[in-house]
Parts: structure tokens; sequence; C-alpha cells
């Protein structure tokens, strides 16, 4: 009895790993898919091609914020419920994508999705260290994020794709129903039992439980291993993905003269990170997180100076070393924040993640201002800007981290 009672155990705990990880890379997908088709949104809805890019800037936002919210909701509530609510909102609300008439409606709809693609990123990793044993958080991590370069390199090659051949309403039908058969498979995955996340007072009153759910946060906000480690996700992230945008502008520009299709491949370097990701789990235990963050940094710094050759080869292989280098040091934030959150766990997710999604949003004005000056060596500039504050970040870390040690050894 208690061996079969080890195997169901073990089986409900792979169907959790991989339903979250197959609604990781939907919500990725839903989030990136339209970064492929913004010349195609702009001729559609007749506004240009910077007003376009309004659809990435209102759904970044409103997810940063809605992050915060799920992370109150479900450790008051759980997480299965919040998470399957959301994902078939979703699915509903893509249809609402397919007949918006203009621009407004558009970002409205987009607005409304980034709160709904909230929730997962939110809630995953609180939920794995709810309901998996300590031995396999680690592994359960790094798949997660794998699964999140791949629905990101998916929705974006996906996009791409669909703009190029497809009208607008052909392609978000075909974004439905991807979504439809993706969440109707999670749905299915997802064990229905689950372990309540933290026992509250039910009988203390609302301004008591706000009161509870902002100490929550302020109680992480003045960890300060806690802060530097979202300061290191969110100037990484911002620094990434907005390379990854600059650099489609340049190969299509001379001399390369890439088409649009052909400039989004460019995300394929994304592989890298998805490699990296997998592997992270055994490096955090064999070397320790602070190693790890100077090692990926060293390999943003490479991979960020090689692209200055300005040869397609260089290029590639710059990028390949910079998507390494950042899944490194976001699945090394991922893993930190999990293990060292003992309480308030879906909090500390949230607080990472916003950082991290507002990272993204503001990385794009930055860098816009050294585009604008020096076009990709602009770029470049400012990125070490980013590198050089990530650097300050991880020896504040680690000296934090080394009087911490003291202590305990004292103790």
């Amino acid at each position: 009895m208690r061996a079969v009672n080890e195997v169901d155990q073990s089986r409900s705990e792979l169907r959790l790993i991989w339903a979250l990880c197959l609604a990781s890379i939907v919500v990725y997908i839903n989030l990136y898919a339209v970064q492929g088709m913004l010349p195609s949104i702009a001729e559609h809805f007749d506004v240009t091609g910077a007003n376009a890019t309004l659809i990435l800037s209102v759904t970044s936002f409103s997810l940063a914020f809605s992050l915060l919210i799920y992370a109150v909701i479900s450790d008051r509530i759980g997480r299965l419920a919040p998470i399957m609510v959301s994902l078939w909102l979703l699915v509903a609300s893509n249809i609402l994508l397919i007949y918006a008439k203009d621009f407004d409606a558009l970002l409205m709809v987009r607005l409304l999705q980034g709160v709904l693609l909230a929730a997962v990123p939110a809630i995953a990793m609180a939920y794995f260290k709810d309901q998996l044993p300590a031995s396999f958080l680690l592994k359960a991590a790094a798949i997660y994020i794998m699964a999140n370069s791949l629905g990101g390199i998916g929705g974006r090659l996906m996009g791409g794709l669909l703009s190029q051949y497809c009208t607008w309403e052909q392609a978000m039908t075909v974004n439905f129903a991807v979504t439809l058969v993706g969440i109707s498979i999670v749905t299915y995955l997802l064990p229905r039992r689950e372990l309540k996340p933290e026992k509250t007072q039910t009988s203390i009153g609302v301004l008591a439980k706000i009161k509870q759910d902002v100490g929550g946060f302020i109680y992480h906000l003045t960890d300060n291993q806690m802060r530097l480690v979202y300061a290191i996700g969110g100037l990484a992230f911002m620094m990434m993905v907005n390379q990854f945008s600059f650099i489609q502008l340049h190969l299509m520009d001379d001399p390369y003269r890439f088409s649009r299709f052909a400039a989004t491949l460019i995300f394929l370097c994304y592989l890298s990170g998805t490699l990296t990701s997998y592997f992270s789990a055994k490096w955090v235990v064999k070397f320790g997180a602070l190693r790890l963050f100077k090692g990926a940094l060293l390999v943003m710094l490479v991979g960020t100076l090689l692209t200055l050759i300005d040869t397609l080869p260089a290029i590639i292989i710059g990028f390949l070393l910079t998507a390494s280098g950042f899944f490194l040091t976001h699945s090394c934030c991922n893993s930190f924040v999990a293990i060292r959150a003992s309480t308030h766990r879906a909090k500390a997710t949230s607080l990472y993640l916003c950082s991290y999604y507002l990272g993204a949003a503001l990385g794009g004005p930055y860098l816009m201002l050294f585009w604008h000056q020096l076009e990709w060596q602009g770029v470049v500039i400012g990125s070490c800007g980013l590198i050089s504050l990530l650097c300050v970040a991880i020896m504040r870390l680690t000296y934090h981290q080394s009087k911490a040690d003291d202590l305990a050894v004292r103790s």
C-alpha cells in the first residue's frame, strides 16, 4: 500500500510539473506572438510602427502589477483556482482579439490579457514549493524556466509566420486554437488535490487581512538579499529582451537587409538559454548561486561586446552567449527566491517577477536613447551600463551573503 501511495504521489508531482510548464508555454506564446506581428498590426489597424509597440507595453505593465494581486489571492485561497480561472478567461479573451475593430479596442483587450497572463508566472514557483519535495524543487524550477524560453521562442516565431501568410483575423484564430488546445491539456494534467499553501486566520477583519498581505510584501522587501536578487533579475531582463528587439532593426538595415520574418529568426538564439536552464539546477547545487551569478555576468558581457564585430557569425555567437548568461541568471534568481522565501512564498515570487517585467518595459525607452545616437553600437554602450549595475548588485549580494554566513558560524 505504501509503495502504491508513493507511485501515485510521484505521478501527481510529474503531472503538476508538466501542466505548469505547458501553461507557461501557452502564456508566453500569447504574450510574445504579437512581437513578430508589429508591422502587420500597424498596417491592419492603420497606426504607426511606434504606436504598434504599445500593444507590448500595455500588456507588460498590467502583467507586472497583476503579479502582486495574484500573490495575495493564491496565498489566501490556494494555487489551483486562480490559475485555472485565469487560463480559461485567457482563452475567451482571444476571441475578442479576432473581432477587435480598432487599435483602441485592441489595446484594451491586451491590457486585460496582461492581467490574465500574470497568474501562472506569479503562482508557479510557490505551487512547486508547496507540492514538491525540496530535493526535486531545483529540478522542477529549471524545467519550468526552460519552458518559459520555449514559449518565448515559439510565440515570436509563430507571430512572424502568421503575419507573413495570414490576415489578422486568421492569425488570431490560429492563436485562439493553439491556446484552447494547450489549456485543455493543462486542465487535464493539473492534479485536483493541493496542499493549502499557508493557513491564515479567517476571523480577522478586512483591514487586518490587508495589513497582513502588505506586511508579506514588506517582509521580503526589507530583506537585503531579496532586494538585490530582484534588482539583478530586472536589470538582466531589461538588457537582454530589448537587445533582441533592437538587433532585429539592425539586421533589417544595411548591409544585411533581412526580411521581417528572417530577422525574427535571431530569437532561435534563445535555445542556448533553454539548454542552460535545463542544467542550471545541477550547477546551482555544485557551484552555488553567487558563483553562477558572476559567471553569467561575464558571459553576458562577452556576448554583448562580441556583436560589435558586426558580422553575422559574431552576432549569432554573441546572442547565443547573452541568452545563455541571462537564463542562467534568471534560473538562479528563481531558485534563490523560492528557497529563501520561508513564508509569503507567492508574494516573494511575484515581487521578483514584477521587477523582472518592469525591467523589460523600461529597457525599451532606455536603450532607444542610445539607438537614436549610435544605433547598434549605442545599444551595446547602454547594455554595458546595465552590466555595470549588475556587477555592483552581485558584489553587494556577495557581501551580504558572506556577512550572513559569518553570523551563522559565530552563533
